[in-house]
């Protein structure tokens, strides 16, 4: 597995894991790659964790449902930022950091970029206050990769469409507000001190799993032949 010594805020855990985040707006096939990458890391034998944000435990399921409610319409701003924050601190503790402890691939479908995209840019809440609260629910984990799948709002909006799915309570959001969105995710990609690889994900979903299987698969080739030289 990949030779990543992560330290956590508490000083005495090692994390060796890789963890691997899906970021972008509904409808843009994050379910689909994900599948298929979980289906290329088991047949390269690695062993897989698969969360969501929100959710992925007991209590984390609890907050996503209320965030997702519509009769939650009166929610503001900030409550959202915090309840999504409280989900996201509950599910690394829980899951994710002994999932990467056991230097297992975790993948997480969105992790703190959604905040800052949805409630930095979206709800043009505070980006630092934001950042902060990123590192503080994420007990200082960064991804290793992240996969921006890029779809335009209404691309996005056609899809749902057709699907004939019915919205949540952050579905049921304007145009604007997605638009601001897409662009905090732009923004995010341009970080050079992070790993954002950015898809079309209009492409062909083969050819657009194909380009994710080759990031993934070099981070932990990479990363054994660090184990093996040292």
């Amino acid at each position: 597995m990949v030779n990543r010594q992560r330290m956590t805020p508490s000083k005495d855990r090692h994390v060796t894991g890789l963890l691997i985040t899906f970021e972008g707006i509904d409808f843009a096939g994050k379910t689909t790659q994900i599948e298929l990458l979980i289906q290329a890391l088991e047949d390269f034998s690695q062993q897989v964790l698969l969360v969501r944000e929100p959710g992925g435990t007991l209590i984390s399921e609890k907050i996503r449902r209320i965030l997702l409610d519509p009769a939650c319409k009166e929610m503001s701003s900030e409550a959202e930022l915090l309840l999504y924050s409280a989900s996201r601190a509950q599910l690394v503790r829980e899951k994710i950091l002994p999932a990467l402890e056991r230097g297992m691939v975790v993948i997480c479908d969105r992790f703190y970029d959604s905040s800052t995209a949805y409630q930095g840019y979206g709800r043009r809440l505070d980006l630092e206050v934001i950042a902060q609260l990123n590192r503080f629910a994420a007990f200082g984990l960064v991804p290793d990769i992240t996969f921006f799948l890029d779809l335009e709002p209404e691309k996005a909006a056609a899809r749902q469409k057709e699907r004939g799915t019915g919205e949540d309570r952050l579905e049921s959001s304007s145009r604007d507000f997605f638009a601001r969105v897409q662009q905090g995710y732009y923004q995010i990609a341009d970080d050079r001190t992070r790993h954002v690889v950015t898809l079309d994900a209009k492409d062909d979903p083969e050819m657009l799993h194909q380009r994710i299987w080759i990031e993934v698969k070099s981070s932990i080739e990479i990363g054994q032949q660090k184990v093996d030289t040292a």
